[in-house]
């Protein structure tokens, strides 16, 4: 495997992470929302990645075989809250709000994840950036 397909793949993993801290950022932005309707209430997003195991399956934004793309963003199948606050403004007819689904406590795990896993491939890219360099550096003697 060359440096720069190295160099490419975890280039891929560095953009699914950065989805996956943008997509957890704005579920904490949306984590105190609430809705008039259960169907209105915001629902936790969340991305959904595909290794890039054959030539077919990439593009040119994730065009090496070994690295990952996101697939798509879903919404967390988990149920929304409804509480009873009839002093609320956006309070249905019987007094209750929706508010969102989203854990903030798993968010913040999720966040963290995303944040190793990104720094990790960071490491990755300067780590082939480094041999690549000392290769040039042997070729020059």
């Amino acid at each position: 495997m060359a440096l720069d397909n190295i160099i490419g793949i975890a280039g891929t993993a560095l953009n699914a992470q950065m989805v996956r801290l943008n997509t957890t950022a704005s579920n904490v932005a949306n984590a105190s929302t609430v809705s008039t309707t259960e169907e209105g209430a915001y629902r936790a997003k969340r991305p959904v990645f595909r290794a890039l195991v054959e030539e077919q399956m990439t593009h040119a934004g994730a065009r090496h075989v070994g690295g990952v793309k996101v697939d798509q963003l879903v919404d967390d199948s988990a149920p929304v809250r409804r509480v009873y606050e009839p002093s609320n403004p956006l309070a249905n007819p019987d007094g209750f709000v929706f508010h969102s689904n989203v854990n903030e406590v798993s968010e913040m795990v999720e966040m963290m994840s995303a944040s190793r896993s990104y720094q990790n491939n960071v490491e990755v890219s300067n780590t082939a950036r480094q041999l690549l360099m000392r290769t040039i550096d042997l070729m020059r003697s």
